[in-house]
């Protein structure tokens, strides 16, 4: 028991400064200090953190204190959208959607992501879920249906 609390203990202490470096970097991002934000979110995000990872998405998307490279912007929201993260499920989303950074739009892909996101709680998912199906076959929302259910099983195993 002892050692299982000292574990937790030192899980937590490693897993505070990150969160709070990360809270930190989006005050920076509110100010406008996005060479900053990104120098405080780059280590936690080359580390796995979903949350750094989809900032960066952001960065690199909208090109903020970073030159806007779309490619970029897909990779690091892929990243965080892999483990879980509402939001860089939508940003998968729409990339796919809308076709950016890749050959051509993939529509059962870009509803599959929204349906992980809108599990996973994002609040727009569900209308951007309603806009996508509006362009797609039946045959379309059954496989998007089908991959979202794979993926369900091992990203939200108890929703």
């Amino acid at each position: 028991m002892k050692r299982h609390a000292a574990i937790l203990a030192t899980l937590l202490a490693l897993s505070s400064p990150a969160a709070a470096d990360i809270e930190e970097a989006r005050d920076l991002m509110e100010a406008g200090r996005f060479a900053e934000a990104r120098e405080m979110l780059w280590p936690a995000a080359r580390s796995g953190n979903a949350d750094a990872e989809e900032l960066i998405g952001v960065m690199y998307a909208l090109g903020l204190g970073v030159e806007k490279d779309e490619v970029r912007a897909f990779e690091w929201y892929l990243r965080s959208a892999m483990k879980g993260h509402p939001g860089a499920q939508s940003g998968v989303g729409w990339y796919y959607e809308v076709g950016i950074g890749m050959p051509a739009p993939d529509l059962t892909r870009a509803y599959m992501w929204y349906v992980l996101s809108a599990i996973g709680g994002d609040p727009d998912a569900a209308i951007s879920q309603a806009e996508v199906v509006k362009k797609m076959t039946p045959e379309q929302i059954a496989h998007a249906l089908e991959l979202a259910a794979d993926y369900k099983v091992w990203m939200y195993p108890f929703r």
